[in-house]
């Protein structure tokens, strides 16, 4: 397992330069021999999530594995053989207690008004997720049209992506809003099971391949979401054009607000700093691993372009709605991220009452959403959802949308009557 894992950082690192590659490779080579591996197991109704932890000799470091993702545990404490594993950006905890090789615990995810509370058991030295000995019946590689249908019956479009090597699965499903980022797992005979924990979300798939060739199956997340999905193979399935779901309602051609920063200073995007900018607004959450996604490419992308002119301010909807939590939230992520524009608490992560604060836009459809704002102050396209780095392809055609209407933008310089 060693072997292979070096293996394959080098292939990912190939297009490094030499001295990274190197530094690189004795990074993970060294994370490889310094930690243990853990088969975490945690139990959602009806359906097990396993994921793979591994955890450094001394629990000073750790890291959840799904496919190519490394999801970094922010904060780790160990008294004796009680082990406690900590989000604060996310506000979600594992409780653990040792004994040999297993523990057994519980983990809290906190959500807007309630907490969902799963039990936990892990094992160490397993490295397989679902199965030891899978036997796959067929393969899932590809794209397939997706239906997923809730408890009440409302259905969403999606489209799953998958590679599969051997028994191993890896993929995601994309949304109209977004995409449910790195799944990993398996097909065993002619069962698909995948699964993802990413620190806010505990996410599990289970499906069947029936006689006309979907895959018909359920999708837990937490304790509190069951749905239902069917896919069908579908090698030219698409979603809607995410500019095109998000827009300013008739008679309305910019975008006003004003909303407390992490300080209680209130901001407006009418303010002199955003006069004569292009100014790209986002709809976020810190509890939103999407919303983390787009954070992080933001956030670089702002440092190698403010001085082009451009400004950049999130909106946080929090869980919660007193200010002093949601404001130390937002300090949380601007912490964990580099943040270096305006993050401002704006309301409730509730989509009907978010876009009660945003009155001149349609709706709010998904969190994140990201408004594209000329140098006049006219609101030029609106991006509902985003397509992360779990997704390939589809994050790469982002980047260039993104890149294209940031460069047509930035390019008007300080004359407005080079709109469109």
């Amino acid at each position: 397992m060693r072997l292979m894992m070096l293996i394959l950082a080098s292939l990912l690192l190939a297009a490094c330069e030499p001295d990274q590659q190197q530094s690189q490779l004795q990074v993970a080579e060294k994370n490889e021999q310094s930690s243990e591996t853990w088969r975490v197991v945690i139990e959602l109704p009806g359906m097990e999530l396993p994921v793979q932890l591994h955890l450094d000799n001394e629990a000073s470091e750790a890291w959840f594995i799904n496919g190519s993702e490394q999801v970094r545990v922010p904060e780790i404490t160990r008294n004796g053989d009680q082990l406690t594993l900590r989000f604060p950006a996310f506000n979600n905890t594992f409780e653990l207690t040792q004994s040999g090789d297993s523990m057994e615990g519980q983990l809290t995810l906190v959500k807007r008004d309630y907490e969902q509370v799963m039990r936990v058991s892990a094992k160490r030295g397993l490295e397989y997720r679902f199965s030891e000995s899978a036997e796959p019946g067929f393969s899932v590689t590809g794209r397939w049209e997706t239906v997923f249908t809730d408890s009440d019956g409302k259905q969403t479009q999606a489209v799953g992506e998958f590679d599969q090597q051997g028994s191993r699965v890896v993929g995601t499903f994309l949304t109209p809003t977004g995409d449910y980022r790195y799944l990993e797992g398996e097909v065993d005979g002619k069962r698909l099971l995948l699964s993802t924990f990413d620190g806010a979300h505990a996410f599990a798939f289970g499906a069947e391949l029936d006689e006309e060739g979907r895959l018909v199956g359920d999708f837990l997340s937490g304790t509190r979401s069951h749905e239902t999905w069917v896919a069908t193979r579908n090698f030219d399935a698409r979603l809607p054009d995410p500019f095109e779901l998000t827009f300013l309602k008739e008679g309305y051609e910019t975008l006003e607000f004003s909303f407390p920063d992490l300080e209680g200073k209130t901001v407006s995007l009418s303010d002199p700093q955003f006069q004569g900018k292009v100014v790209l607004v986002t709809l976020s959450g810190t509890w939103c691993p999407n919303c983390a996604d787009e954070v992080a490419f933001l956030s670089e992308y702002y440092r190698q372009n403010r001085d082009r002119g451009l400004e950049i301010i999130t909106l946080l909807y929090e869980h919660f709605g007193e200010f002093a939590l949601a404001a130390e939230q937002g300090r949380l992520l601007r912490d964990e991220y580099d943040i270096e524009y305006q993050l401002l608490v704006a309301g409730v992560s509730d989509k009907t009452l978010a876009a009660e604060t945003l009155p001149m836009l349609n709706h709010v459809l998904a969190f994140p959403t990201m408004i594209f704002i000329d140098r006049s102050g006219a609101v030029r396209r609106i991006h509902t959802g985003f397509s992360g780095p779990g997704t390939g392809s589809y994050y790469q055609e982002f980047l260039a949308d993104f890149d294209r209407e940031m460069e047509a933008l930035l390019a008007e310089g300080d004359n407005p009557d080079q709109a469109d």
